[in-house]
Formats: structure tokens, sequence, C-alpha cells
């Protein structure tokens, strides 16, 4: 059985998979129905909530999609080396009026999803923090599914490829929330998009995936040029009326705020808008995700409910000031359009210095 194909889209656009609240199944259908790859995130949902949602997105549409997994991590992070950032947390529990989480080691359910996913026979299954295990890909394959490995450094890439991945995200810095790289290192946050695909493409030969910072259609014209298969795009969908995006995020999208790579919020190296929360904790915040992100959940879900974007994680890739308040169908087929056009328009300038 041949897998899914990203050079087979109408529009060479695959939706990020956006834990956390902005990805949606009405973000996927819409993305699905616009010629794109809609993708639901399955990162921090229950396996039965996935479910659900993998049976909402097929009622609406016959298209293919995708399902994103958190692939876990190895080990436990070090109680020593959580404790002092704790402690230093406690004032925020007491602001916000909530307790800090207990800061415990999970697998996202792994087995579940992973089971789930298979059972389901979803046409395309991404991984995300690691490169899951031989069994666990040809587990996929037997379902007919393709693998697709999330990366950010050429011996990622060639690692995934040795372990029978069907194509590559490759997770630039301009990137907006979590890096998916294998490992969270002083390394994690990466190289460039246009610089890290030449790369990539140098050491592997399968279908390349772009993301980070593609936001309009001239950023899906460099990224094909530079070799991908497609863009992956986030943020930019951000403000499409489909997608969960927090409204005091919404506020915030297209203004020119700096974006800085943190483990202030989850104990793992994501890209997010400067607020006050990054400012205060990123210098002492651990290596120590999931344990992290339980801690400071209800810190989080508080400011949301409040609408205080200095106190919950805003995610979001270098170029947001790009965005537009739009139907996500739009923003995908606009993107395609432009770039396109801007395509014919270097293929007519190249032809006019021969």
């Amino acid at each position: 059985m041949s897998v899914f194909d990203p050079m087979s889209l109408a529009e060479p656009i695959v939706q990020a998979p956006m834990a956390g609240g902005p990805s949606t199944v009405q973000l996927a259908l819409a993305v699905c129905e616009a010629g794109g790859l809609g993708f639901l995130a399955a990162g921090y949902r229950a396996a039965d909530a996935v479910e659900e949602d993998i049976r909402a997105l097929r009622s609406g549409t016959a298209r293919s999609f995708g399902v994103n997994l958190f692939v876990p991590s190895a080990a436990p992070a070090d109680p020593d080396r959580l404790r002092p950032y704790l402690a230093e947390l406690a004032p925020e529990a007491e602001r916000q009026g909530v307790s800090l989480g207990a800061p415990h080691f999970d697998d996202d359910a792994w087995e579940r999803k992973l089971e789930l996913v298979c059972r389901e026979r979803v046409p395309v299954v991404s991984f995300t923090f690691g490169l899951p295990g031989r069994a666990a890909i040809e587990q996929v394959h037997a379902a007919g599914a393709a693998v697709w490995v999330t990366v950010t450094h050429s011996d990622e890439a060639v690692r995934a490829e040795r372990a029978g991945a069907d194509a590559l995200v490759v997770q630039g810095t301009e990137a907006g929330g979590h890096r998916g790289g294998f490992i969270d290192d002083e390394d994690a946050a990466g190289s460039g998009l246009l610089a890290l695909l030449r790369v990539v493409a140098r050491h592997v030969s399968l279908p390349l995936i772009a993301t980070g910072g593609i936001a309009d259609g001239a950023g899906v014209a460099a990224v094909l040029c530079a070799g991908a298969a497609a863009a992956q795009i986030g943020t930019a969908l951000m403000l499409a009326p489909e997608a969960g995006t927090n409204e005091a995020q919404r506020a915030l999208l297209a203004q020119p705020v700096p974006t800085r790579i943190t483990r202030a919020f989850t104990g793992r190296s994501a890209r997010g808008m400067v607020n006050r929360f990054l400012r205060e904790h990123t210098d002492n915040a651990p290596v120590a995700y999931p344990e992290i992100h339980h801690v400071t959940s209800g810190l989080r879900a508080a400011a949301r409910k409040r609408g205080d974007a200095d106190a919950f994680n805003l995610w979001a890739g270098q170029a947001h000031q790009l965005v537009a308040e739009k139907p996500a169908g739009e923003i995908v087929q606009e993107m395609g359009a432009t770039a396109r056009q801007v395509a014919a328009e270097v293929a007519r300038r190249l032809a006019a210095t021969d």
C-alpha cells in the first residue's frame, strides 16, 4: 500500500499541529477542504478526545489529514534541578490564586494514541520531540500510514531516514511553539530554515516539509525553491476564526512584539512572544519536560481565563506580524496562489538573464 505523498497536495501547504489550543477540528477541516493537509494535535489531549476529533474530521471531509503525536521523554527530570524553579514560581501561584501543579512525569498516553491512529488508519502520522522506535514506525506503516518525523538538525534527519520515515518536517529556528527536535540541549534553538533545508537536503533523499516563519505566499515559494515538497504553517493560521487561539493572544499577534525561545512555561525549548512571565523566568527554567508543563498548567489556564497575556505562553513564529484575520481556507488558497505568482516571476527574471 502506498503512503501519502506531500507532492500530491493541490496546495503545497500543511497545517502545523498546534497543541494546547489553536488546533481544532474546524481548522484542520478548513485546510483540508482548501487543498492543503490539515492536522489534528494529539498532544495534551486524552486518547478518547483524539478519537472523537478524528471521527469528527472524517465526517466533514474525504480528504487526507494527519495526526501529530509527542514521542515520550526518555527519563524523568532530576528532582534536584526542579526544586529551585518551583520555589521561584511560588509567587506566581500566589499572584494567580492557584496552586502549582505536581511536577510528574508521564508519556502523554503514548501507547493508547499510537494504537488509536493505527486502528483509525490515519493517512499521515507525524512525530515530535524524538524518533519513535522501529517497532512503532513499523506499526504505523502496517496501518497504511505515512510516517513524518520532525527534525531540527541534519543528524536527526539522517537517523529518521534510516529508521524508516517517509518524510521529514524540517523545523527552522523561526518556528513558533516547541522545538521539535530529539534532544533539548544548548543547540536546541537550531538553524534558520533555509540553511537547514539545504543542509538536510544534502544528507537525505526524503520529501521535506519546511516549517518556521512561513506566513505568506512568498515564504511558501522560498522554501519550495529551497527543496521542500510543501510548507507547514501554524502562526499564519492563528487569527483564522476556525483556530482556537486565545483572545488575549489574538489581540497581540499582528503587533511588533519580539519573540524568544524559552523553557519557562513547559521545561522544553519553545518560541513565544515576549511577555512578563517569559522575561522573568527564562533564565532559571530547567530542561524538565513534561514536569514543568504540569507545574505551570494551572497558572497558564488561570491567566488565559482572565485574559492576562503577560502570564501564559504566547507561542508564535518570528513572522507573526504577517498574520491575516481571514478564514483558514482563504489563507491557504491565497498563499498557494501567491507562491505560484512569485515562482513565475522568479522564473521570468532568471530567463531574462540567459
